[in-house]
């Protein structure tokens, strides 16, 4: 992964550097990684990130087809 730092400015890489690690996943594996996981417990993790996964999928659907109303804009943003 690289960032290039721009007029000195290693506040403003850094940020970036981190965005683009969030993105990835790596700060998420690097917390999986810390400690052993059993495999049971493996197992109804991935489990239930699966069903999280296809819940969002339909959730979007849904909403796509307009069948549920679509999520409500944070103020300000």
């Amino acid at each position: 992964m690289q960032v290039l730092v721009r007029d000195n400015n290693v506040d403003q890489a850094l940020r970036v550097l981190k965005k683009k690690m969030q993105r990835e996943g790596i700060f998420r594996e690097m917390r999986m990684r810390e400690a052993y996981e059993k495999p049971s417990v493996k197992k109804a993790r991935q489990k239930s990130e699966a069903i999280s996964r296809q819940r969002k999928l339909a959730r979007k659907q849904l909403q796509r087809e307009g069948l549920l109303p679509a999520p409500k804009k944070k103020p300000g943003v």
